[in-house]
């Protein structure tokens, strides 16, 4: 608890409000409770365990950003942690001022995402709506995973405009997706059997041979 209340310190001395869970059975109802914007997770809290909790705190629908801190170093535990849902993590023993510089350049992605968030999109008979997270096509909404909506929200705020597929990975996936540019097809197409009327001769999300994809709004 010692290395908690610390950072709960030094995370304050920043700027930002904190609350802290002693026990793994507190988080979720501190979790629905203040809604956070980012979560320092300990994989050895007492109670329930640090991966547990993040398949909780996922199995919500929750995007929050979570950060692991855990004494377990090695690759498989990282890659494990990662799997799981969280967004970034750090092992102990760590270097207060790295640890307070990640969680700056998180809440800066988390600002930028907030101040993004605009009205709803209106393209004919779709509706796509960035704050509620929502998409609706003639009234009815659209069943897309999390990462297909950022696509479309990106497409619908961007009609008429040609984008490659490594455009698209640096606007929507950033810097967290080091995988073949191909990917992109995939979601593209789970976009037009849902905003289509004949996925197989898109109108809406067409393909520019050659150059990429084109939103017609």
């Amino acid at each position: 608890m010692a290395i908690a209340r610390g950072l709960v310190h030094n995370l304050e001395y920043e700027g930002y409000a904190v609350r802290l869970a002693s026990h793994g059975n507190a988080v979720m109802g501190m979790f629905a409770e203040y809604a956070p914007d980012l979560i320092v997770l300990d994989m050895m809290l007492p109670g329930r365990s640090g991966l547990e909790l993040l398949e909780a705190i996922r199995a919500t629908g929750s995007d929050v950003y979570v950060i692991i801190l855990s004494a377990l170093s090695s690759e498989k535990d990282k890659v494990t942690g990662l799997q799981c849902g969280a967004d970034d993590y750090v092992s102990k023993p760590f270097s207060l001022s790295e640890f307070l510089a990640r969680v700056e350049a998180a809440m800066r992605r988390i600002r930028r995402a907030k101040s993004q968030a605009e009205e709803a999109v209106v393209c004919g008979d779709l509706i796509v709506n960035p704050a509620e997270k929502q998409a609706l096509r003639d009234g009815q909404p659209l069943r897309l995973t999390p990462k297909a909506f950022e696509l479309l929200v990106f497409f619908a705020k961007h009609p008429g405009r040609i984008y490659s597929r490594e455009d698209l990975l640096h606007h929507v996936w950033h810097d967290e997706y080091d995988g073949t540019a191909r990917t992109v097809d995939n979601f593209v197409l789970q976009i037009r059997g849902q905003i289509e009327p004949e996925p197989s001769h898109p109108k809406r999300l067409e393909t520019v041979h050659g150059m990429g994809y084109r939103f017609n709004g």
